[in-house]
């Protein structure tokens, strides 16, 4: 029998990028902590740093390199390496740093991402998929207003993605099958691991998550199930 869209009964969704805007999140804290302590930084490099060290220190620890760490203790680790790149760690104590680090627990969403969820809410059920551990997204749905119905981490599976135990996971504890999932993301390549494990997929472009300069692709793909502008038009796409 073939297994279409009306067989889904469950959205998981990436986090970062695609439900909150980090980039701008991590900025607007980053000047105001600058102009605190006046601080001359370039906070939107900053930030493209602080994310660029995220795959790679998340590769560390799928190749044994480092054991099991949360993102919070990536995220620290990559911020104290920054803090020396950009010549202002004797700037921040640790009490600071702890502070800072938990930004990522405070990121603003996207327009559309609270009233988009809230309409796919309505029919299907909706929970996170992410990178993030459970501490940083509860606080984040806290912060955020994210009505999401539970929350789902790597953490549980001790997989990051794109490794299938991952997505495979979510569906276990849902108690579904693969193909009554459909994984949400900005990010093609979480899409295209998602599919290999039998999740339906849908890509919502975010084309301001690298900022404005940014040449990123956002190009619809006919290999995705849905292709979306937005929260609102994936709810709008999927009936809700």
């Amino acid at each position: 029998m073939k297994k279409t869209l009306e067989d889904v009964k469950a959205l998981t969704f990436d986090v970062f990028g695609t439900v909150v805007d980090w980039r701008g999140s991590v900025i607007r804290e980053g000047r105001k902590l600058g102009a605190a302590k006046k601080l001359k930084v370039d906070w939107a490099a900053f930030a493209d740093g602080w994310r660029a060290g995220y795959a790679p220190a998340m590769d560390r620890v799928r190749r044994g390199e480092l054991a099991w760490m949360s993102i919070d203790a990536l995220h620290r680790m990559i911020l104290d390496d920054l803090l020396g790149q950009f010549g202002i760690a004797d700037a921040f104590d640790d009490a600071e740093r702890t502070h800072f680090n938990l930004v990522w627990h405070r990121l603003n969403p996207w327009p559309d991402s609270v009233a988009g969820l809230r309409r796919l809410k309505k029919r299907y059920a909706i929970v996170t998929l992410s990178n993030g551990n459970v501490a940083l997204l509860l606080d984040m749905a806290r912060h955020a207003k994210l009505p999401w119905d539970t929350i789902f981490s790597a953490e549980l599976f001790h997989h990051y993605k794109p490794d299938p135990q991952a997505y495979l996971g979510a569906c276990e504890l849902l108690g579904l099958r693969p193909w009554q999932v459909m994984m949400v993301a900005a990010h093609k390549s979480d899409l295209d691991a998602a599919k290999r494990c039998g999740l339906k997929v849908a890509f919502v472009q975010r084309p301001l998550e690298f900022g404005p300069k940014s040449k990123r692709d956002v190009a619809p793909e006919p290999r995705f199930e849905v292709n979306a502008e937005d929260f609102l038009d994936l709810a709008k796409q999927l009936g809700a």
